[in-house]
Formats: C-alpha cells, structure tokens, sequence
C-alpha cells in the first residue's frame, strides 16, 4: 500500500494515495504505518481524503496503527468522506479518534497537540 509521508515541525502527516482500506490491504497498510510512524516524536496525521471506503479489517489497521504509536504520541484523522465519517460514527470510533476537518485544520489546532 502506498502512503506519502510529510514532516511539518513536530506533526507528521500520513496520506494514502488508494481509495480503499480493506482487508486486501490491511495488513500492508498496519507495517506501512508502522515503518513511517517509527520515527515520530509527537502528533501524526492520517489525512484520509483519498480513502472513500474502510471495512472492518481496514478499521482494525488504523486502530492497531493507533496503538503501535505507544506513548505519548497520538493518531488523528483528517478529511474524512461522508462514507468513511460513517462508519467511524457507527463504531463509535469517532469518540476514540480526534478528526480534523481538514489536515490543514488539523496541523493549526494547538489544543491537539496537550
């Protein structure tokens, strides 16, 4: 699976260029995350607004991407398509992830980063 990896300050922001977070990719995705995430000192920035659909196993990746974070960094989301907003809502997965409107909104929310 393809993910872009940007540096701003201390926040990196993750994107993945498919449109489909699945079980075709899941894994893929959770070692991906992992390798570009290793190196992270503090916020990092899923920016999903290429992804117009997540099933299960997908959903179970960015949770576990979540965890493999550890402490004191954390995982957010950002530009999330209705569909995608959708099932995090469902899950109640909303309440576990801080998600931006936009990554840009998402990098200038100070309150994110305490």
């Amino acid at each position: 699976m393809e993910l872009d990896k940007q540096d701003h300050g201390d926040v990196v922001v993750i994107t993945p260029s498919e449109s489909r977070i699945d079980a075709s990719v899941a894994i893929q995705f959770k070692d991906r995350m992992r390798d570009l995430t290793s190196d992270a000192n503090g916020r990092v920035i899923l920016d999903l607004g290429a992804v117009d659909f997540i099933d299960s196993s997908g959903l179970g990746a960015i949770v576990a991407a979540m965890k493999q974070l550890g402490g004191g960094r954390r995982l957010e989301l950002s530009s999330l398509s209705p569909l995608v907003a959708k099932v995090f809502r469902l899950t109640r997965m909303d309440s576990v992830f801080v998600i931006h409107d936009s990554t840009d909104a998402g990098l200038a929310d100070v309150r994110a980063a305490s």
